[in-house]
C-alpha cells in the first residue's frame, strides 16, 4: 500500500474562478473565464491535460525596486525592511490547486545588478511569464522597462504573458500615485502587458497579481495541450486513411522481379 500523501494547495491557492485584472483596461488578456475546453478536460480526467502543471516565471527590473520583497510577500508571507541584493537568481515554487488540477509556477528572481547581469539573463529562456517590476517612486526604474522586457524577450517566446508591476505603493501620495501609474499603463500597453500596482509592506494586491498570472499561464498550457492532442489525433487518421490507399511493394520476389501491388 502506498502511504504517500499527496501534497495539497493552501486554501488561499485553491482557484476555481477566473480572477480578474488590476483594470480593465490595463491589459491585452480579454478572458474572463477559463475555456469551455479547459474546464471540460480538467473535469473529466480523461485525457493527458490531467496532472502536474509547470509554469516558469522571471521577475527582472532595477537594482531595489522590489522584485525580491514582491516575490517573498506572496510566498512567506514576510516582508524585510532590510534591503539585501539578490545575488544571480534566487528560485521559488508555489503550488496552486486550479480546477482540482495541481499547478506548480516556478518563481525566479533575478538579479538588477549590471556584473549578474550575464548570469540572470541564462535563466530567462523557457519562461511562460515575464514580470518587469519598477518602483512607483522612481520615474528611472520606468523608464528602464523597456530595456529589461527587450533583454527578456531575447530569449523567450513571442507567447509569453507579460506584466508590468509597480511596486512600493505604499510609499506614494496621491497625486504622485496617479501621475506614474497613468504614464505606467501606457508603457503596458505599449509592452503589450498587463500592468499592476502593488505594496508587499501591506501586502495590497500581491496574492490577487500572482493568483491571475497562475490562471493565465495554467489556461493557456492547458488549452496547448488540448490543440496538440487534437491535432495529433488528426493526423494519425489521415496517416492511417493514406497508408492502406496505395502500397506499393518495391522489395524483389524469389525470382528477382518487382511485383507492383499498387491498387488498380
Amino acid at each position: 500500500m502506498n502511504n504517500m500523501k499527496v501534497q495539497r494547495a493552501q486554501r488561499d491557492r485553491v482557484i476555481s474562478k477566473f480572477p480578474p485584472p488590476y483594470k480593465e483596461d490595463s491589459t491585452p488578456y480579454k478572458d474572463t473565464d477559463f475555456h469551455q475546453s479547459v474546464r471540460t478536460a480538467c473535469s473529466s480526467n480523461k485525457t493527458g491535460t490531467v496532472g502536474l502543471k509547470v509554469s516558469k516565471a522571471i521577475v527582472v527590473g532595477d537594482v531595489a525596486v522590489g522584485k525580491t520583497c514582491l516575490v517573498q510577500r506572496f510566498c512567506h508571507e514576510i516582508f524585510d525592511r532590510d534591503y539585501k541584493a539578490t545575488i544571480g537568481v534566487d528560485f521559488e515554487v508555489e503550488r496552486f490547486d486550479i480546477l482540482n488540477v495541481p499547478f506548480n509556477l516556478q518563481v525566479w528572481d533575478t538579479a538588477g545588478q549590471e556584473r549578474f547581469k550575464c548570469i540572470a539573463a541564462a535563466y530567462y529562456r523557457g519562461a511562460h511569464v515575464v514580470v518587469i517590476v519598477f518602483d512607483l517612486n522612481d520615474g528611472f526604474s520606468l523608464q528602464h522597462c523597456q530595456r529589461w522586457y527587450d533583454e527578456a524577450m531575447k530569449e523567450n517566446q513571442s507567447n509569453a504573458h507579460i506584466f508590468l508591476v509597480g511596486a512600493k505603493k505604499d510609499l506614494c501620495n496621491t497625486v504622485q500615485f496617479e501621475a506614474v501609474e497613468k504614464e505606467a499603463i501606457q508603457l503596458a500597453a505599449h509592452l503589450n502587458a498587463e500592468y499592476w500596482s502593488v505594496s508587499s509592506l501591506t501586502g495590497e494586491n500581491i496574492e490577487p497579481f500572482f493568483n491571475r498570472v497562475a490562471v493565465l499561464t495554467f489556461n493557456a498550457a492547458v488549452q496547448r495541450e488540448i490543440e496538440d492532442m487534437e491535432k495529433n489525433a488528426k493526423a494519425k487518421k489521415i496517416a492511417v486513411a493514406a497508408g492502406g490507399s496505395s502500397l506499393i511493394k518495391l522489395t524483389p520476389d524469389l525470382d528477382g522481379s518487382l511485383d507492383d501491388k499498387s491498387p488498380s
